[in-house]
């Protein structure tokens, strides 16, 4: 029901804003849960409810609520944090929201996962929800955990496991590239075809507002991807089209940009730009979940918002 109240988590986050002005769109009432008082959105309802370090009384937060969107947690932060902080803002608090909102009536729980609790690796055949999970570090070991925690309770839920996500407001990586497409110089990346799949926030927006209704299968896990695949030269073309400018663009061999990246201390965040998981978002699609924006036309969008 489309004039339901939706208690979001994460609200702060970069999905989570475009989350509330999508869930508002399309006509819910929005709660909003904070770790500590702060400004509201227009038109959203907020609720302090503490951090989830520790045990909350989710029953206020609750009250009127049809459906969660559990945005909320610790991010992939690479290695330096304890496996056991993971597993507690996660998956225990993760499940301790699930259960009060199963004690509360909810209607839908959604839980934002990861493609990291499908797979670590880079490269290789395309990722699907039918391959065995293998994630192959903490963060995606402590998203999957909830998921196999959401599978035992009494609870209709789903599960979304984002590839990349860029959009307005990004960071991190897809930041980098931008930058890079904004220099006025041609740069060596032509030869950076291999595909990785990537999501734009409009489309992981359209993905979560699908798993609210009762049109998308509940109480399993859906990979979530643009449909089509982009290598870091397709990335950096659509972002310079937004900018109006050429490509520009030199076909370095990849080892070559490798070996300099090694000798600069790159090489890690290289291999995490030129590589990249290719996820099929088959099962989503057939349920009926569309995709609001092509991948090209999203990045020509954002640099050209974001460009000067």
């Amino acid at each position: 029901m489309a004039d339901a109240l939706v208690l979001v988590t994460g609200a702060s986050g970069f999905i989570g804003g475009h989350l509330v002005a999508g869930l508002l769109a399309a006509g819910y009432r929005v709660r909003i849960a904070q770790r500590r008082a702060g400004p509201a959105p227009p038109g959203v309802e907020a609720v302090v409810t503490g951090d989830l370090t520790g045990p909350i009384d989710w029953a206020p937060a609750l009250a009127g609520v049809g459906h969660v969107v559990h945005l909320a947690g610790l991010a992939h932060a690479g290695p330096g944090l304890p496996e056991a902080l993971y597993q507690r803002i996660n998956t225990q608090a993760a499940l301790e929201l699930a259960q009060a909102a199963r004690a509360a009536g909810v209607a839908r729980f959604v839980y934002l996962s990861s493609i990291k609790a499908q797979t670590g690796a880079t490269g290789g055949p395309p990722a699907t929800e039918a391959d065995p999970p293998l994630p192959d570090q903490a963060y995606g070991r402590s998203k999957l955990a909830a998921e196999q925690g959401l599978a035992e309770l009494d609870l209709d839920w789903v599960a979304l496991r984002p590839v990349l996500v860029y959009g307005p407001g990004v960071k991190a990586n897809m930041a980098a590239l931008m930058r890079l497409a904004r220099l006025s110089v041609p740069l060596p990346l032509g030869a950076l075809t291999a595909p990785r799949s990537l999501l734009a926030v409009e489309n992981l927006v359209e993905a979560i507002l699908f798993a609210l209704t009762p049109a998308c299968p509940a109480r399993r896990a859906f990979l979530v991807a643009d449909p089509e695949p982009i290598g870091v030269a397709g990335i950096v073309t659509a972002l310079r089209s937004g900018l109006g400018r050429p490509p520009s663009l030199i076909a370095v061999p990849p080892a070559v940009l490798r070996t300099a990246a090694l000798l600069i201390g790159q090489s890690r965040r290289f291999d995490l730009l030129a590589g990249g998981v290719v996820a099929q978002p088959d099962a989503l699609l057939r349920a009926g979940w569309r995709p609001r924006v092509e991948t090209k036309v999203a990045l020509a969008r954002l640099a050209s918002a974001d460009g000067t």
